[in-house]
């Protein structure tokens, strides 16, 4: 019953605000009409700093979200997926998954192509594999290591092409194409994605507005379901974000980062519902008897920032 209640105080918001105001940092969202699909937040700042990443990621196929598996909010791009690691540093928490062994090692391949020579390709020792010819030359061309990674497999046949798989990325040759066009880069965030069984749901195109441009604050309120706990037991953290008008905020990346006393920190990530709302749980495991722990909060929407902090106590 009093659960209840505090999820209703919570959605009405009868609470008072907390928090601090939110901070501008740009990059806002971005809406791609070709595949029907917004990049926003961090998402879209990492997707920015890339000089051709149209080029190489191509454009988004599904909004932003939580990755049911790992916890992680995940976007899949036509050539790429993003994961964001809210325990990283600002500016590290952006990272290219690495699907391209994975998809190597699913896919029937039609036998390898023997084209090593001393000359004109480059022998990765890590992996064991090289990149040779007309591949080194777009790998060094467009961004290299840094974004394909290393190579992981040896040149192959695949549908009748020659293809070679990196860790983020599949280069196929067209040589039928023209000069400078004959490696082209494989849609290998849309063959991950039916790999791995996604909701094809999540490819359905949404509106543009499906981050509203008219939010011009953002507040975040955190509130801990038990005021104390036993040193072995459950905790439940609520969020709720509200825009200006206080209105709820549905879609904004939630962070949370549980600070322990007896050591180390705990991040957890989720997006805000149609509330407004992020319900988080965590386990509480060997804490000092007596001790405070404090969950600091960060929301991230449209390059809006707000920050709170909540807390609760070990029970003695």
């Amino acid at each position: 019953m009093v659960h209840g209640l505090i999820l209703v105080l919570l959605l009405t918001g009868l609470f008072l605000v907390g928090g601090k105001d939110a901070l501008a940092q740009g990059g806002t969202s971005q809406y791609f009409p070709d595949t029907g699909h917004n990049v926003s937040g961090e998402f879209l700042l990492f997707y920015q700093s890339v000089p051709n990443a149209q080029f190489v990621f191509g454009s988004p196929i599904t909004e932003q979200f939580t990755d049911p598996t790992t916890g992680r909010l995940i976007q899949y791009f036509q050539r790429a997926r993003f994961e964001y690691f809210p325990e990283l540093p600002v500016g590290q928490r952006v990272r290219v998954s690495p699907l391209g062994e994975y998809v190597y090692q699913r896919v029937p391949n039609e036998g390898q192509v023997n084209v090593f020579t001393p000359i004109g390709c480059r022998y990765y020792a890590e992996t064991g594999y090289s990149i040779c010819y007309a591949f080194l030359e777009f790998f060094d061309k467009n961004g290299g290591e840094a974004i394909f990674g290393k190579p992981k497999s040896p040149f192959v046949f695949y549908n009748g092409r020659i293809v070679q798989y990196f860790e983020r990325a599949r280069f196929e040759w067209y040589p039928e194409y023209p000069d400078g066009q004959r490696v082209v880069l494989a849609e290998l965030g849309r063959i991950y994605f039916d790999l791995v069984g996604e909701d094809p749901n999540l490819l359905q195109p949404v509106k543009a507005d499906a981050f509203p441009g008219n939010v011009t604050k953002i507040y975040a309120r955190a509130f801990t379901w038990k005021a104390v706990t036993r040193a072995e037991d459950t905790q439940t953290v609520y969020v709720v974000v509200q825009d200006q008008t206080l209105s709820p905020v549905a879609g904004a990346t939630v962070i949370l980062t549980v600070n322990w006393p007896g050591g180390g920190a705990q991040s957890l990530a989720q997006t805000t519902n149609q509330y407004g709302l992020v319900i988080l749980s965590f386990p509480v495991q060997a804490q000092p008897h007596g001790s405070l722990v404090t969950v600091q909060v960060e929301v991230l929407y449209q390059g809006w920032k707000s920050e709170t902090v909540t807390s609760f106590r070990i029970w003695q």
